[in-house]
């Protein structure tokens, strides 16, 4: 079956960056689109970042210019780059199989939580 397992969250200074990680298996993983959405505390999900099989991207407008998307196919894997991170980039990142419009119907990980704080 579907698995994605995130990783690479913590708590990190404002201004600072962390690359998170997210493997998938059970897939054709080069044949998805993936995205990365996040949970802030008390809030809904908010729709980060997607990418395509041909790796097409696309970025909300809150992150675009310090978050970058991307995969490696030969790994099964999906990261975000996350650069200058500010309080309000502070929630539980997910990763979700499918585009912008499609993962809200897939499965997404347990989530791994990112904390900016000085």
């Amino acid at each position: 079956q579907v698995q994605l397992v995130e990783s690479g969250g913590g708590l990190v200074q404002p201004g600072g960056s962390l690359r998170l990680s997210c493997a998938a298996s059970g897939f054709t993983f080069s044949s998805d689109a993936m995205t990365w959405v996040r949970q802030a505390p008390g809030k809904g999900l908010e729709w980060v970042s997607s990418i395509g099989s041909i790796a097409d991207t696309r970025l909300a407008d809150s992150v675009k210019g310090r978050f970058t998307i991307s995969r490696d196919n030969a790994k099964n894997t999906l990261y975000l780059q996350m650069n200058t991170l500010k309080f309000e980039d502070t929630a539980v990142y997910y990763c979700a199989k499918g585009g912008r419009s499609t993962y809200t119907q897939g499965p997404r990980g347990q989530g791994t939580q990112v904390t900016v704080s000085s």
